[in-house]
């Protein structure tokens, strides 16, 4: 099945959100702290506010889930995931990598199309089910690298590498590679899907922070796999990359 329209309508929404949340960015906001210590402005509620209305009123019958308490049940089987703003700690200290994600379930754990949207990049990913991966516009895909001499690898919160069963090898393994970057999560893994980058390593995500990568990585040709080598968005971790080092990546982690 193609999802055109469903694509194309989160395409639209998530320009929509990420507009509001760039004058918001501009302009100034005031900062909350969530009961798990992350912050959350009056630009991450409006988006999703946004978001939710555009696809309420494209799909009355598929549920919704937000980051910010987004909640619907509905009847169709399928299922919005929003994230309104990715890298609140970024939007926070005005640096610029943070976006709009958000994607399509279209049963338990089959992500069907997503965006990733950069508003003070100007860069917007999206994908969906057999229709490629594309980048304002224009298709990418991974790169052929296979060995870790020539790979960029990206991580997300260092910090918690540690925790992993591997947490105590990753420097030294990271030391093999030919460049070792830390841009955050979102922009790490639009890297891996655009050719940018050939690993990245997320510890610690929740469902709407994974789902928008696993569909653009994989429609980029790319490979999305959890550390205990399954393929969830809802195991709380992931890493993406190359084909070529996948083998490479499932020995390390397991």
């Amino acid at each position: 099945m193609a999802y055109v329209h469903e694509l194309e309508t989160a395409r639209k929404a998530a320009l929509e959100a990420g507009a509001a949340a760039l004058r918001w960015w501009r302009e100034g906001f005031e900062t909350e702290t969530k009961a798990d210590d992350s912050p959350v402005t009056e630009a991450d509620r409006e988006g999703e506010r946004l978001i939710a209305a555009a696809l309420e009123e494209a799909f009355p019958e598929d549920g919704l889930v937000g980051e910010e308490g987004a909640a619907k049940e509905g009847t169709s089987g399928r299922r919005w995931l929003i994230d309104p703003i990715d890298g609140t700690r970024d939007f926070v200290r005005r640096n610029r990598f943070w976006c709009v994600q958000l994607a399509l379930e279209a049963d338990r754990d089959n992500i069907v199309a997503g965006v990733v949207y950069f508003p003070a990049l100007d860069e917007i990913y999206y994908a969906a089910r057999g229709l490629g991966a594309r980048r304002n516009g224009k298709p990418v895909r991974v790169s052929g690298i296979g060995e870790t001499s020539r790979a960029v690898l990206c991580l997300n919160d260092l910090g918690k590498i540690h925790r992993e069963p591997f947490g105590g090898r990753f420097l030294e393994w990271a030391a093999r590679f030919w460049a070792v970057r830390n841009p955050g999560g979102a922009p790490g893994a639009m890297m891996v899907a655009s050719g940018q980058a050939e690993v990245w390593f997320e510890p610690s995500g929740e469902a709407w922070d994974l789902a928008p990568a696993k569909i653009i990585t994989e429609e980029a040709s790319g490979v999305f796999r959890n550390f205990d080598g399954g393929t969830s968005i809802y195991a709380g971790n992931c890493f993406t990359c190359t084909p070529e080092l996948e083998t490479e990546l499932l020995g390390f982690v397991g």
